[in-house]
C-alpha cells in the first residue's frame, strides 16, 4: 500500500494543508480560511476539515497516512504537543493540539513552530539543501528565524531558540510586544519598513506613493515601496537601503555568533529580492568577522508559500523515524 504524509501550515488568515507521497512530492493541496476569531476549538475543526477535503478529493484512505505535521505560530512545546501561546489567535493558550487531534486520527501527529517547519522545508528541499549550518529568516509582518547547527535544528531550553527578531538594535527604540524596545523585527519586517517610510513622510518628505494612496498612509504596503523603488522614487530607495543596512548589522551579529554557511531570507518581504539584499550583503561584508562573513551566502528562499506544508511533512517524518529507533 502506498503511504502518505500530511503537512499543515497554520496561518492567522489561512490554513494550508498538503498531501505528500513517500518522496515528498505534493499530490494535493488545499487552503481554507482560518477563522481564528472563533477560538481554538473552531480552528482545530477547520484543520480537520482541510485534512478531510484533501484526502477525500484524492481518494486517499486515512489508513495510508503515516503521520501529520503541523506548523503552529507562537510559543509551543513540540515534545508535549502543546501550543503555549499564539499572539494572533484569541484564547490560544495551553492548547494540547496533539491530544485534541488524536481523538480523530490513529496516525502520529507532531507540531512545531511555523518558522521552524519553513526551515525544515528550505533545508531539505529548498535554498539550504546540502548545508549543515543554516539560518532561515521569515520576513513578513514580523521577523521569525530558525537555526541548523552542525546538521541539527536548534531548539533551546524552552524551544524558542533563534529569536533574532528580538535582538536589541536601539537602546530606546520602537516598543515591541515582547516588552522590550528597539527590537530588530520592529524595523526590518514589512510593518517595520512601512513605519520607517511613514515616519519620513510625516517629516514632510515627498514620494509618488502619496499619489497612489491619496495621502492615506494607512494604505501603504511594503510591496508599494518596492514598486516605487523600481520607479526610482528617492524616498523608497532611501527606506529600502536603511532597512537593508539595519538587517545587515543584525545578520553580522548572527554570523559572528553562529558561523552559518548560508542565511536564507523568506517570507513576504523576501519578494523585495536584491533591492533589499544588496544593502544587507554590503553591510555584512563591512561589519561581520572577515572569515565568517566571507564563508556565508545570503540568499532568497526558493519554496515560497510551499515551505510551510512541505517542511511540516518533512519534520513529522523525521520525528516518526526518531521514535522508531
Amino acid at each position: 500500500m502506498k503511504t502518505y504524509t500530511i503537512g499543515v501550515d497554520l496561518g492567522g488568515t489561512n490554513i494550508k494543508a498538503a498531501l505528500f507521497d513517500a518522496s515528498f512530492n505534493a499530490i494535493g493541496e488545499i487552503s481554507l480560511s482560518t477563522e481564528a476569531a472563533k477560538g481554538p476549538a473552531h480552528v482545530l475543526s477547520r484543520i480537520r476539515l482541510a485534512v478531510q477535503q484533501l484526502t477525500e478529493d484524492k481518494g486517499i484512505p486515512l489508513q495510508s497516512i503515516t503521520c501529520m505535521g503541523l506548523g503552529i505560530p507562537g510559543l509551543l512545546d513540540p515534545e508535549e504537543g502543546m501550543s503555549l501561546f499564539s499572539p494572533n489567535f484569541p484564547g490560544w493558550e495551553h492548547i494540547h493540539i496533539v491530544n485534541e487531534m488524536k481523538l480523530y486520527y490513529d496516525f502520529p501527529i507532531f507540531i512545531d513552530n511555523d518558522v521552524r517547519v519553513n526551515l525544515y522545508g528550505e533545508w531539505q528541499y529548498g535554498a539550504a539543501r546540502g548545508y549543515k549550518n543554516v539560518v532561515l529568516l521569515t520576513l513578513g509582518t514580523g521577523l521569525g528565524s530558525g537555526i541548523v547547527s552542525d546538521g541539527k535544528v536548534v531548539y533551546g531550553t524552552t524551544f524558542s531558540a533563534g529569536e533574532i527578531g528580538h535582538m536589541n538594535m536601539f537602546r530606546r527604540g520602537r516598543p515591541c510586544r515582547c516588552g522590550s524596545s528597539g527590537c530588530l523585527g520592529r524595523y526590518v519586517s514589512a510593518v517595520g519598513m512601512v513605519n520607517t517610510f511613514t515616519e519620513k513622510l510625516a517629516e514632510g518628505r515627498p514620494s509618488i506613493i502619496q499619489a497612489w494612496t491619496n495621502g492615506n498612509n494607512g494604505q501603504i504596503t511594503a510591496q508599494m515601496i518596492s514598486e516605487a523603488y523600481d520607479l526610482e522614487d528617492p524616498l523608497a530607495a532611501e527606506v529600502m537601503h536603511e532597512t537593508g543596512v539595519l538587517l545587515g548589522f543584525g545578520l553580522a551579529n548572527v554570523i559572528n555568533l553562529l558561523n552559518p554557511e548560508v542565511i536564507v531570507v523568506g517570507g513576504g518581504m523576501s519578494a523585495a529580492g536584491e533591492r533589499l539584499l544588496h544593502s544587507v550583503r554590503e553591510t555584512v561584508k563591512d561589519h561581520a568577522l572577515k572569515l565568517s562573513g566571507s564563508k556565508c551566502s545570503i540568499v532568497q528562499a526558493e519554496l515560497g508559500s510551499r515551505a510551510g506544508t512541505l517542511g511540516a511533512a518533512v519534520y513529522a517524518h523525521r520525528r516518526l523515524q526518531t521514535k522508531k529507533h
